[in-house]
């Protein structure tokens, strides 16, 4: 602090210099983006998938068979009487060119008789070779098939061309999304025609260069991510940029009362605003960073992906805006024009004091209404179930998941979806053995050799249970049972891949979720110096996560109609809210501590209040709005996700950080420092200790303080 409050605060402020500074910020920042570029990188399977987990092992063994790069579709046939068609759909499937070469495809009917399937395989090099062989595909059977029949493509090759095609644009929309409704809450907030632009192209330079510098930084250290990770990091950059933007330009608002000069007045303001600024982005970087003890590798990518997005938006706000502010005159605050001699926000009689106001008059009564009502809306924890499946995966449901849910309708569940046992010998006799012991299992269906060569040998199951929920988990265990008496034999597949994820989101969550705590409380012990202090601030902000999650949890399941949350909403949810709630506690206590210092605890929660209220309730709602637009994503557990910071980030803003910790914090007053002492300077230099403190046009009284020698 004392180098940015130096030397660093005058060439960023200074008269001379800001302008030089605004310019290398823009230079730099579209040299980046026109320059660098985006990092390119070819998915692996394994890249969403648990390291170490069996399932994951299956994949990387399979992944040796001697194979052309394909994957396999099933194209689902429907009609009332699909026997009547059978011969025109075999030359239907005779006819297709898949660009595979392999045994020829077959027409299998459903003993239901309104059903058939042909399976064929489709090239699968690159994800976008997959989308277009299916799109090629699907075009060729609804131009072939004979009237009354109705043809759907499912399966695993279907699947990624879906998923690939969803996404396809998605971050531009997502990022559109996100700076409009940014643009909108800034120009509410300034209620200024122009002041609005510059945060904003600010921020969203910092956005586009944050995406650039993140994929370099993972490419250069070989770890994954993938298509959500972008827009994830677009999010996180426009929101916690977006707030610093709003704090600093707060404080530089109050010092334009106090300064004639711009310039000094943002000299003034910068130290004090990077102090809390510093300090919230510090948090947010420990926080995310636990993400790289996860045992996924994409969880892995985000976590040092939002690091580097956190550290450059903080960069950028901290140099470039300021300096881009004081290019202009106090003009740009118009119509709302600070003047010299105006009362700042701190001594107002404002909307935020007189909450605060309120509030001291009661404040047990507050902490225990609001703790009631925390833990009424945290009640639907208690039937909190993780585990979405596929058929609620996707906001829109593709044709690979309906032709998916047709295909059930007629043939066994697994038969869609057939899991996988890979086995690393091609010793017949024990082949033929292992297949023996698969048919004996209630679960299974049907067992067929998939795959052979270099060793491995790749079984097929069809499982009768289906793919999902405790029945599969059941099957599971029971192949997992006669497999594991094989050595390097792996059971894979999509039930497989579900099971063992649930295992190592719950893995994850228990390494992971405390030691975010432990880092914040110690980041925030360091800022305040203070034991007690951060405690209570992490406490109040677990609070909002539990009400927050209860209350998404009644909102997906009785409202929406999914059956759970994703496995991974929990821990994403909790690191973003708490990494990112720490953030206002922050900014209201650090504005406490500073008031503090001239009038006593109590008193400088009430101005703190009173100073910080507005902005830091913009911040909030503007936080909450751009999480929210996670939803245009097309995947469900994105949704959830921002359903849930959203929710908790309105309740840390509104509820905890309004009226809880104000609560706290008057009837505890100087001993919420313990053990640090914060004593007036007023009180310490008259040795008056036991006198009240009360400002014009405020009758609150602070409580008695101790001299301090």
């Amino acid at each position: 602090m004392r180098a940015l409050s130096g030397g660093l605060v005058k060439t960023v402020t200074g008269r001379r210099t800001a302008w030089i500074v605004a310019l290398l910020g823009l230079l730099l920042g579209a040299g980046v983006i026109v320059g660098l570029g985006e990092a390119d990188r070819a998915p692996h399977p394994t890249d969403t998938l648990p390291v170490g987990y069996e399932s994951t092992r299956a994949v990387e063994l399979q992944e040796q068979l001697p194979t052309e790069d394909t994957a396999t579709a099933i194209i689902v046939f429907s009609a009332e009487e699909v026997d009547g068609a059978l011969e025109d759909l075999e030359q239907v499937v005779a006819a297709l060119d898949t660009g595979v070469e392999g045994p020829p495809a077959f027409v299998q009917p459903a003993e239901d008789g309104t059903a058939a399937i042909s399976v064929v395989n489709v090239p699968a090099q690159t994800a976008t070779e997959v989308a277009d062989s299916v799109a090629d595909l699907r075009t060729d059977l609804r131009e072939s098939v004979p009237d009354g029949v109705e043809v759907q493509v499912t399966g695993p090759a279907a699947v990624r061309a879906d998923l690939t095609e969803v996404f396809a644009g998605a971050n531009t929309t997502l990022l559109a999304f996100t700076a409009s409704v940014v643009a909108i809450l800034l120009l509410i907030t300034y209620r200024s025609p122009v002041l609005w632009l510059i945060p904003l192209t600010v921020v969203g330079l910092a956005d586009r260069a944050a995406a650039i510098l993140a994929t370099q930084v993972l490419a250069g250290f070989g770890v994954p991510w993938d298509e959500s990770t972008i827009g994830i990091l677009s999010v996180l950059v426009f929101g916690a940029g977006t707030n610093y933007a709003l704090l600093l330009i707060s404080r530089y608002r109050d010092e334009l009362r106090n300064h004639e000069d711009r310039h000094q007045a943002m000299a003034a303001a910068l130290p004090r605003a990077a102090e809390a600024i510093l300090a919230s982005g510090a948090t947010v970087v420990v926080g995310v960073l636990t993400l790289l003890l996860s045992v996924t590798p994409t969880t892995r990518g985000l976590g040092l992906a939002s690091a580097v997005g956190i550290i450059v938006a903080a960069g950028f706000v901290l140099l470039m805006l300021p300096a881009a502010l004081v290019l202009f005159g106090r003009w740009i605050f118009w119509p709302k024009v600070p003047h010299v001699g105006e009362e700042g926000q701190a001594g107002r009689r404002s909307a935020w004091r007189r909450v605060g106001d309120r509030v001291a008059a009661r404040p047990l009564a507050f902490i225990g209404g609001t703790l009631t009502l925390l833990a009424a809306m945290a009640f639907g924890l208690t039937q909190l179930q993780l585990g979405l499946p596929a058929s609620e995966q996707f906001t829109d449901q593709p044709e690979a998941i309906a032709g998916a849910e047709r295909l059930a309708q007629s043939f066994p569940e697994g038969a869609s979806d057939p899991t996988s046992v890979v086995t690393a010998t091609e010793d017949e006799q024990t082949v033929e053995q292992l297949v023996a012991d698969l048919e004996t299992l209630d679960a299974v269906g049907s067992v067929s050799v998939g795959g052979q060569g270099d060793g491995v040998t790749q079984l097929s199951l069809v499982l009768t249970t289906g793919s999902e929920g405790d029945e599969a988990r059941a099957a599971l265990t029971d192949v997992r049972a006669v497999t594991g008496e094989l050595p390097e034999t792996y059971v894979g597949g999509t039930a497989a891949e579900a099971i063992d994820q649930l295992d190592s989101s719950a893995r994850d969550r228990v390494v992971i979720l405390p030691l975010i705590l432990a880092l914040v409380l110690l980041a925030l012990a360091a800022i305040l110096r203070s034991v007690l202090a951060p405690v209570i601030l992490v406490a109040s902000v677990i609070a909002s996560f539990c009400a927050a999650l209860g209350v998404s949890w009644w909102l997906f399941t009785a409202v929406l109609g999914f059956s759970g949350l994703d496995p991974i909403v929990p821990l994403y949810s909790f690191l973003f809210l708490v990494a990112l709630g720490v953030d206002y506690n922050i900014f209201l206590i650090t504005r406490t501590l500073e008031e503090a210092r001239t009038v006593g605890t109590r008193e400088g929660v009430l101005r703190a209040l009173s100073a910080t209220g507005g902005v830091i309730t913009s911040a909030g709602i503007l936080l909450a709005a751009v999480f929210a637009v996670l939803g245009v994503l097309p995947l469900v557990v994105l949704a959830q996700v921002g359903a849930v910071i959203c929710i908790g980030v309105l309740l840390d803003t509104l509820l905890v950080r309004t009226v809880l910790v104000p609560a706290i914090v008057l009837t505890l007053g100087e001993r919420f420092w313990w053990p640090r002492r914060v004593e007036p300077a007023a009180a310490h230099s008259s040795g008056a200790s036991d006198s009240p403190v009360i400002t014009a046009g405020n009758p609150v009284i602070t409580g008695p303080g101790r001299h301090r020698d």
